[in-house]
């Protein structure tokens, strides 16, 4: 596996930072989270005025060997591909929401089970028509781990070069919400329980039986203490794992990385276990309707900037965030300070 260097953030300037950011012509702390996305911008790019240069939001799709088991899924294995078109030709929400931020969309095949036509948008990265079923053997073999990571770093490096200072990652594949349940499980130690959801609209019948199929998938491999990576071998879908490797990539690189929901966060997650330091480039831009991701987000000590009841995937709650980036960045840069708009501190 590639050994991702990243660097813990240099804190110097912190100091200098808050200083700016306490200077605006406003109460102390009266900006609340924006001021602490400034700051977080700061750190990461290492200057006062932070930029964002050519933003992507990349969706990474993939299909799971698992969601052949029924009751994974309300839906069919074959929604993946058909929702992959969907992106390419523009019909998804995530299309709109991309459009209306200011965003570039980049649709990743890590391993939709249909051969898919050439697209501007789309970026060929198929490691296998689909993952195996984790009820039956490991989801991904190492090497097809090492290679999701190694696919994932080379498209990062190519934004990188082409300006890109940040990434946002989101999904689409059919049963990834059971997939990030698990690898949510052996990396957090919470009741599967507690991290089972509706997905694409399960009852709680449908909840129920979900739960006890990965139950049963948990019981047949007896994971102890594992790590991300291992994880992601077992339970994990080619787009978390490509998930897991982008963000790695970009922590590497510097790079501002935003974090969509449940199973984008399952993904970051992993990576976090593999690399710590990665998890101080994250922002991470909603709180999922999905009840594990709460748990996720306690568990990486993060609040999620948006509360909006989502649970859709395809980064929908990164591009729905990213104008309060937008923002955080806008404030820091032009509003003016106390001395130079001649209004007096308070008393």
């Amino acid at each position: 596996m590639n050994d991702f260097k990243i660097l813990p953030l240099n804190e110097t300037l912190r100091p200098h930072i808050q200083a700016k950011i306490d200077n605006k012509t406003k109460p102390l702390g009266a900006l609340g989270v924006l001021e602490k996305l400034a700051l977080q911008m700061c750190l990461v790019q290492q200057r006062l005025d932070p930029v964002i240069n050519a933003p992507h939001l990349l969706v990474f799709a993939g299909d799971h060997g698992a969601a052949a088991q029924p009751g994974i899924s309300a839906y069919p294995q074959s929604v993946t591909a058909q929702m992959v078109l969907n992106f390419l030709q523009g019909g998804a929400a995530i299309n709109g929401f991309c459009a209306e931020a200011g965003l570039t969309l980049w649709v990743v095949d890590a391993g939709v089970n249909a051969e898919l036509p050439a697209h501007p948008q789309l970026k060929a990265l198929k490691i296998a028509a689909g993952t195996a079923n984790y009820y039956q053997q490991p989801a991904m073999s190492s090497e097809q781990l090492d290679l999701a990571f190694a696919h994932a770093e080379k498209l990062v490096d190519e934004l990188f070069k082409a300006g890109c200072n940040m990434v946002a990652l989101g999904e689409m594949g059919i049963g990834n919400t059971a997939s990030s349940a698990l690898v949510a499980q052996v990396l957090t130690g919470v009741a599967l329980e507690e991290l089972v959801g509706a997905g694409t609209g399960l009852d709680a019948a449908g909840v129920a039986t979900k739960t006890a199929i990965l139950k049963t998938a948990l019981a047949k491999h007896q994971l102890i203490r594992p790590n991300g990576e291992q994880a992601l071998q077992y339970f994990g879908g080619f787009e978390m794992a490509m998930m897991a490797g982008a963000c790695l990539a970009a922590a590497a690189r510097g790079m501002l990385v935003l974090v969509d929901g449940f199973i984008a966060t399952a993904a970051v997650l992993a990576a976090v276990k593999i690399n710590g330091n990665a998890l101080a480039y994250c922002v991470f831009c909603h709180t999922s309707s999905e009840p594990g991701h709460r748990h996720l987000l306690a568990h990486l000590n993060a609040t999620g900037l948006l509360d909006l009841g989502l649970r859709l995937g395809e980064g929908s709650g990164a591009a729905l965030a990213y104008p309060l980036v937008k923002a955080a960045a806008r404030f820091i840069n032009s509003m003016a300070s106390f001395e130079t708009a001649g209004v007096s501190r308070a008393i």
